[in-house]
């Protein structure tokens, strides 16, 4: 019996991701013919390959005009101006070449020793209160002060922009007004750097982005603005959602805790790679059909819509053994969290790990008491997967 499919509804993605649906969805409709209330609908993949096929071509498979479900509101666009998660190549190439080298392996590597500084100082602010909240007070510090730092902001300023980013991500609808107020706020902060930082320029991505040029065109305030919504936005879902949802599996699965503890150092790596399959911090991403064509057996039509659930994906057991086991040991683990490759595999991907190993490391050896003391709250949100808050204890 087919379980109802609704995988637009935030309840679904309350607590873990819906995972008999996608189940049974992977074994009897893996290209799923989704309704829509308020649109077309959609198709919805659910099996591995199929998600890895559709990210890796460009050509059959458009990021424009939008990575989300929803269509763009009249409107709601800037003209000839384009973020680059909504870009195809050869644009989106040359629009990623503008900071690909701030965001290879040596350079995150380069980052560890004061990404570990701010970890010491994350945990240290909590560490003489009996409780906090994991999420608000240690899992979204992480992200939010290596932004600012990144952008040449102050930290206090990066953790009020990724209050706006949560407001952001509620299903459209659930709270217009405040989704409106995040949005406005972001623009005019962004107008506020491109200002200082036009006129004062210094080593950050802020001055490289005011400064940068694609095909010999300057890029305007607009066009920073849109990369300092994706900087700030993408830059904390990932750290934040993967450490939140990541302690609370721990948590589920004492016996994986406990295995890792024993050997962090050695093991962190790897578990690090299992907690972001089994996590999956980014529901999906949407593409759009570009030329009749068919995939898995389903002929789709131009101009369909195609959403990729990573999170299906990364249990699919014809990839993983065991896929529905936390198995903090598993090797090779070739999951799609940060996207399965292709022209839009993470930017940041590397950057990520090394704030998750420094901010799991400083609070997994100075906190091995660390329990929950109630239950996590969730975000109104089909796009991103994680706990919005989780009360815990940090010592007996």
């Amino acid at each position: 019996m087919a379980p109802p499919i609704d995988l637009l509804s935030p309840s679904a993605f309350r607590g873990s991701q819906p995972h008999e649906q996608f189940a049974w969805l992977r074994e009897h409709d893996p290209v799923h013919r989704h309704t829509e209330p308020d649109g077309s609908g959609f198709w919805a993949l659910t099996r591995y390959e199929d998600v890895r096929a559709v990210g890796r071509d460009p050509e059959r498979f458009s990021s424009q005009p939008t990575i989300m479900i929803d269509d763009p509101r009249p409107g709601g666009t800037f003209g000839d101006h384009r973020m680059m998660l909504m870009a195809d190549p050869p644009l989106h190439t040359r629009m990623r070449r503008l900071l690909s080298r701030e965001f290879t392996p040596r350079a995150a590597e380069a980052l560890r020793g004061r990404i570990a500084e701010l970890a010491t100082g994350i945990v240290d602010a909590v560490a003489g209160r009996d409780r906090c909240d994991l999420v608000g007070d240690i899992a979204g510090e992480m992200p939010s002060f290596v932004i600012a730092e990144l952008l040449g902001i102050p930290l206090e300023d990066g953790r009020r922009l990724y209050a706006c980013t949560e407001a952001l991500h509620s299903v459209r609808g659930h709270n217009r007004s405040a989704q409106a107020a995040a949005f406005e706020e972001m623009f005019g902060y962004s107008q506020k750097v491109w200002r200082e930082k036009s006129a004062d320029p210094g080593e950050d991505l802020s001055s490289l982005l005011i400064a940068g040029e694609i095909d010999g065109v300057a890029q305007d305030h607009i066009d920073f603005f849109l990369w300092f919504l994706l900087l700030v936005d993408a830059g904390g879902d990932t750290t934040r959602n993967l450490v939140g949802g990541g302690i609370l599996a721990l948590f589920e699965h004492p016996e994986q805790r406990a295995w890792l503890t024993e050997d962090l150092e050695a093991r962190l790596p790897t578990a690090i790679e299992e907690l972001l399959r089994w996590v999956s911090p980014v529901i999906y991403m949407r593409r759009t059909v570009t030329v009749d064509t068919v995939l898995n057996s389903t002929s789709l039509g131009a101009g369909d819509k195609v959403v990729m659930y990573y999170g299906a994906a990364n249990r699919d057991p014809t990839v993983f053994a065991d896929a529905d086991q936390l198995r903090l040991d598993r090797t090779p683990n070739p999951h799609v969290a940060f996207g399965g490759g292709g022209p839009h595999f993470c930017l940041g991907a590397h950057l990520a790990r090394v704030e998750i190993a420094c901010l799991l490391q400083e609070l997994l050896v100075r906190c091995p008491d660390l329990t929950p003391v109630g239950p996590a709250e969730w975000p109104d949100s089909n796009f991103i997967y994680g706990p919005r808050t989780l009360p815990v204890r940090l010592r007996r």
